[in-house]
């Protein structure tokens, strides 16, 4: 069980740790680890990914795994590693993202492993029972205001012209409770997260050892970031989730297959299960044939299989040969979907295919024209497509041998402009 610590540093996820000299006899019995997500949203985020997978690595290894969803703290927000105050949850909304987040929880890590098995918790459950009073008398006297002000998270803030609002400098003691009461009822002895996290798991580390003279431990991994220093799991158009509501399979495979050479081999080492034999090859290949993508592309089906499963993989692998031009037919409504989550669509009805739709009609609905002389012209110049097939005939009348799907036919403009045609 110890080997997880030496598995864990040759990837390069141990940023922090306390009691570095004793930590690996400690780790050598099965423990009770947690780290906590925070409720913000219906779905985990690919932020979320490295602490989920440290503790899928633990689980691995012998140990129990407890994914706290922090109902209470939600309700506070968490001041690390932020500029302003998070808009504050109600209760609904916290139990809604909660139980989205749980659902994906059950991806990654094992809840029928005996006593190995994960637990998810909410820590609304303990801290609702607490008064106001009852909480300063009995937690909130064992920590200097003092201490709590050295934090990153709380100096950081304080500096700001807005400050740092008495709801937010609450919250580390509120997660530092957590610990104590996870160790009390669990016998939980090691918290981790992220290293803009060391401030809090610390200072429930203390107060453990104030109330109950036990000694728990912690460790924090690297934060994922990209090379030049941005938030991983960031574009243009928004977050990467791992709901495939918010995230489709398509943009899930593609946001990995995109990762810049300079960060796909941290990727490899802290998100996969891949050996290090297989990462130094996969980093060797990249050096002789970086235009081959090695790297991303494993990357890539590796983490969509394991978030989206075995169908998700297939979909991005077919959105990705549509997006290179490979003819589309005999698919599903759910399917084009998909692979299609953002492109603008138009509905028709479906007898305007029964009595036939010229083509530059269904261009000029579509929005990939603006009047039938201007969709005469693209296909007149090889810019138009019918479910990636090249159009030459201005005349032709689309009709029901020309779905794609069950009712959606895909046009294309050029090389990447697309739209639906939806009939009902």
């Amino acid at each position: 069980m110890s080997d997880i610590l030496t598995e864990l540093q040759w990837r390069g996820l141990i940023h922090q740790s306390t009691d570095d000299g004793g930590l690996a006899e400690f780790m050598a019995q099965p423990r009770t680890v947690y780290a906590g997500f925070d409720p913000t949203a219906d779905s985990l985020h690919v932020g979320s990914l490295l602490p989920l997978m440290m503790l899928r690595r633990f689980q691995l290894q012998g140990h129990r795994p407890i994914a706290l969803v922090g109902g209470a703290t939600g309700m506070v927000g968490d001041p690390s590693g932020k500029s302003q105050e998070r808009n504050l949850l109600s209760l609904d909304e916290l139990q809604r993202n909660i139980d989205g987040m749980r659902e994906q929880l059950k991806l990654l890590l094992d809840f029928d492993a005996g006593e190995r098995s994960a637990l998810v918790l909410n820590n609304y459950d303990w801290l609702q029972t607490f008064s106001y009073l009852e909480f300063l008398r009995d937690v909130g006297k064992h920590i200097s205001v003092n201490v709590m002000n050295a934090k990153d998270s709380v100096k950081g803030r304080l500096d700001r012209e807005d400050g740092l609002s008495y709801t937010e400098f609450s919250y580390m003691l509120l997660q530092g409770y957590d610990f104590v009461h996870l160790n009390r009822s669990h016998h939980c002895e090691v918290q981790i997260g992220g290293s803009d996290q060391w401030g809090n798991i610390t200072l429930g580390i203390d107060l453990a050892r104030r109330m109950h003279r036990v000694k728990l431990h912690g460790l924090t991994c690297p934060l994922l970031t990209k090379s030049d220093g941005g938030k991983m799991g960031k574009t243009e158009s928004g977050t990467i989730w791992l709901s495939a509501e918010k995230t489709s399979h398509h943009a899930f495979y593609q946001y990995w297959f995109n990762v810049d050479d300079a960060d796909v081999s941290k990727c490899l080492r802290f998100l996969t299960e891949l050996t290090e034999e297989e990462i130094t090859a996969l980093d060797e290949s990249r050096a002789a044939a970086p235009n081959e993508r090695r790297s991303q592309i494993r990357l890539a089906d590796e983490l969509t299989r394991m978030i989206r499963g075995d169908d998700g993989l297939a979909t991005a692998h077919m959105a990705k040969e549509f997006f290179f031009g490979a003819e589309i037919k005999n698919v599903t409504d759910s399917l084009v979907t998909d692979v299609f989550p953002e492109v603008p669509s138009c509905e028709l009805p479906r007898e305007r295919l029964a009595a036939g739709l010229p083509i530059v009609d269904a261009f000029v609905a579509a929005g990939l024209g603006k009047s039938k002389g201007e969709a005469r012209r693209l296909i007149k110049q090889g810019g138009a497509y019918v479910n990636n097939s090249r159009v030459d005939d201005s005349d032709l009348a689309l009709t029901t041998e020309h779905l794609a799907s069950e009712s959606v036919i895909v046009l294309r403009s050029g090389r990447k402009k697309y739209a639906l045609l939806r009939f009902v």
